[in-house]
């Protein structure tokens, strides 16, 4: 029988992976039981769960791990260190402290797939946001399709780079109230973004921890569609503290979800909610909604993550037109019923989020 190897690899001995260290694994099992037991206070759940702990290892006798969180959750790290150092084994814990300076809340805007409306969804829920007094930032990540610094008006303005104790940093722009940063707005117009490997690591790290943001209570970040190297990198080096889905009724879009699901998994980052856009069409005439991309995605994907479906944004002309224009459709016409949609999903996660800093006049205002 004729062999289809190559002559010119060798295979490689097998080596069996050395046995695991009961001792060691004992003492890891009992490091996460601690470390369930610090629970974040406004999510109301331990920080294992939430995913702010990460590479997490033992040598020793001594204890290593990230922590991943905002800038007003400090107190986390020494109710960790506190914790872990009563343990009468542990010489020290080294607990690597990740964060983004100033910003508060980090949220990820995600799908399976382009096209679903990932952009317009981080767009008009930033915009939602900061109606509501909150001081927020946009991050542009999509690598492959920049469109936020058009969707915001931004078209092709210059970067500035500044000095900071912390070494240089890029200066966001600003539009509509909101601080921007794009991959878009450092690349040569009409020009494809070739980034591969190292290049589009690094690029990627450097705008998460070199962007001057100043004081956030938000930081949404537009992800790229899929599960590939800039997606990983992004979710592996940021504080994110939860993720959105943005799908469509279609049960493809649904498919392709999934997927992404279990990168966020891998790390442990929950997913807040589902945002189901491109859900139905108004009639003009007798405001019937017809669901012409097919219905239930959206609450599927939900019930299989018993997570909330946060909203369902119908099909409006107007979304193309203010992304096109640099005017969201949020803020061009506020009572427009897809503006309203987004407003409410923004109400629900600053009720989560900032519930101590909402006053009454600015609840009064939401309701009205």
């Amino acid at each position: 029988m004729p062999s289809h190897q190559s002559p010119f690899r060798q295979p490689l001995p097998e080596e069996s992976p050395a046995p695991p260290d009961p001792v060691n694994e004992a003492r890891l099992q009992e490091v996460v039981r601690c470390l369930k037991q610090v629970i974040e206070p406004i999510l109301k759940n331990d920080i294992v769960r939430l995913g702010m702990v990460r590479n997490l290892r033992i040598v020793d006798d001594y204890i290593y791990l990230r922590l991943y969180i905002g800038s007003h959750q400090h107190h986390l790290q020494t109710e960790v260190y506190t914790i872990l150092a009563a343990l009468p084994w542990c010489k020290k814990p080294y607990i690597q402290l990740c964060t983004i300076p100033g910003v508060k809340t980090t949220l990820a805007i995600s799908s399976g797939k382009g096209g679903v409306g990932k952009s317009t969804t981080s767009v008009n829920l930033a915009i939602a946001l900061s109606l509501q007094g909150a001081k927020v930032g946009l991050l542009d990540a999509d690598v492959y399709g920049p469109n936020i610094p058009q969707m915001m008006g931004l078209g092709q303005a210059d970067v500035q780079v500044i000095d900071t104790p912390e070494g240089q940093k890029f200066l966001p722009l600003e539009a509509h109230g909101i601080k921007v940063m794009s991959v878009g707005l450092l690349a040569e117009p009409d020009h494809p973004l070739a980034w591969r490997g190292p290049v589009l690591h690094k690029i990627v790290t450097q705008f998460i921890h070199e962007v001057e943001w100043g004081e956030l209570d938000y930081l949404l970040i537009d992800l790229p569609p899929g599960t590939g190297d800039a997606q990983i990198t992004i979710v592996q080096e940021s504080p994110i503290c939860g993720v959105l889905l943005v799908t469509t009724p279609q049960q493809v879009a649904v498919a392709d979800v999934r997927r992404s699901i279990h990168m966020f998994r891998r790390v442990g980052i929950p997913v807040l909610g589902v945002i189901e856009n491109m859900s139905y069409l108004l009639c003009e005439h007798c405001g019937e909604p017809t669901p012409i991309f097919g219905s239930g995605g959206g609450q599927l994907l939900s019930d299989e993550l018993q997570a909330p479906l946060l909203g369902q944004v119908p099909i409006e002309p107007r979304i193309c037109t203010g992304g096109d224009t640099g005017q969201p459709i949020t803020i061009a016409n506020p009572s427009e019923i897809v503006s309203q949609v987004f407003v409410q999903v923004a109400t629900g996660l600053d009720a989560t989020f900032r519930p101590a800093t909402r006053t009454k006049t600015q609840l009064e205002a939401v309701i009205a």
